[in-house]
């Protein structure tokens, strides 16, 4: 595996999407540990403003089963539609998610994911 220099990681943003406000913490603190910028929305919507209004993430990591109008699945295609730029990795504890199901160049994590797999998942994406 190829090692991603903390510089590398100081310029990459990653936005994490996550309603439970613990998961969300776990996940923030392990990306930012690793010298990640990191955004955090706890909800679908919350992270389409911050797309909106921000240009420069890289990646979305967000859970699937979230309330709301739009679960990580749909958030995941609608990044990929408005934002193809934009890496995607989807997390759940409830479900498991082949890549025939994934959005184009999206990776799927499971519950509890560990701190090396989130790093490998985001550092895969990142140059």
């Amino acid at each position: 595996m190829k090692q991603i220099s903390q510089a590398a990681r100081g310029v990459a943003v990653v936005l994490v999407v996550e309603d439970d406000a613990l998961i969300r913490l776990y996940a923030v603190t392990i990306i930012e540990e690793a010298g990640y910028q990191v955004l955090e929305a706890s909800n679908a919507e919350e992270a389409i403003q911050i797309l909106q209004a921000r240009k420069d993430i890289r990646v979305v990591f967000t859970d699937i089963d979230m309330p709301g109008s739009m679960d990580g699945m749909k958030l995941a295609q609608a990044v990929r539609s408005r934002w193809p730029p934009v890496e995607l990795i989807l997390t759940s504890g409830r479900y498991v998610i082949g890549s025939d199901s994934l959005p184009e160049r999206g990776r799927f994590l499971a519950k509890p994911y560990s701190e090396a797999a989130v790093l490998r998942a985001i550092d895969s994406f990142i140059e």
